[in-house]
């Protein structure tokens, strides 16, 4: 049996959090997002392909990010109905206890295997629904911000509250590649 090496050396830190979501990523739950809700991307810049493919299909869209001071642990818009986003999955035990907190629908981008672990089971408390896919999501890096990077070593799955018809849905990616375009120059991010 063949010993899968990317799962073995993956960057399992919080620098290993710096992957975007691809456009076709984001475009499975536009079924399941009302258009009258209003849509917090909780840590998302005006590049991201949240903010970019919701505000393009006609969603009310308010984003934030810890780059603008707005870190998700203190900060909450007023007026926000769904909360969707990919967030950093080193912290991921501490986002979702904060999405479950606010007690409204949302839907969140993880590793599958985030599915599993006592202190996740505690917070789940049977209130969670998945939206999976066929295949495993090939994300951008701050390297790689043209197209994806394929070969990715796990599957991801939208964890959501509330918001999907049935505890699990799965759904096809029709995976394309459309690059994000991150700030040319200025954002002390990307130097």
């Amino acid at each position: 049996m063949a010993i899968n090496i990317g799962y073995l050396t993956a960057n399992r830190t919080s620098a290993g959090d710096e992957v975007y979501t691809p456009y076709y990523a984001v475009e499975p739950l536009l079924e399941f997002l009302p258009k009258d809700k209003v849509i917090w991307c909780p840590f998302d810049e005006v590049w991201s392909a949240y903010y970019n493919c919701l505000t393009e299909k006609g969603y009310k869209v308010v984003r934030s990010s810890l780059s603008e001071g707005r870190d998700f642990f203190k900060y909450e818009p007023d007026n926000w109905d769904i909360l969707v986003s990919n967030p950093p999955f080193s912290k991921k035990d501490e986002v979702l206890k904060r999405a479950f907190s606010f007690e409204k629908p949302f839907a969140l981008l993880l590793p599958v295997n985030s599915i599993q672990g006592k202190k996740r089971y505690k917070i789940f408390r049977n209130q969670i629904q998945l939206l999976a896919f066929d295949a495993r999501v090939d994300y951008h890096t701050r390297k790689n911000m043209e197209c994806t990077t394929k070969g990715n070593h796990f599957g991801s799955a939208y964890f959501c509250r509330d918001l999907l018809p049935t505890k699990l849905e799965l759904r096809q990616l029709n995976k394309y590649d459309r690059p994000l375009q991150p700030p040319a120059g200025g954002d002390e991010k990307w130097e």
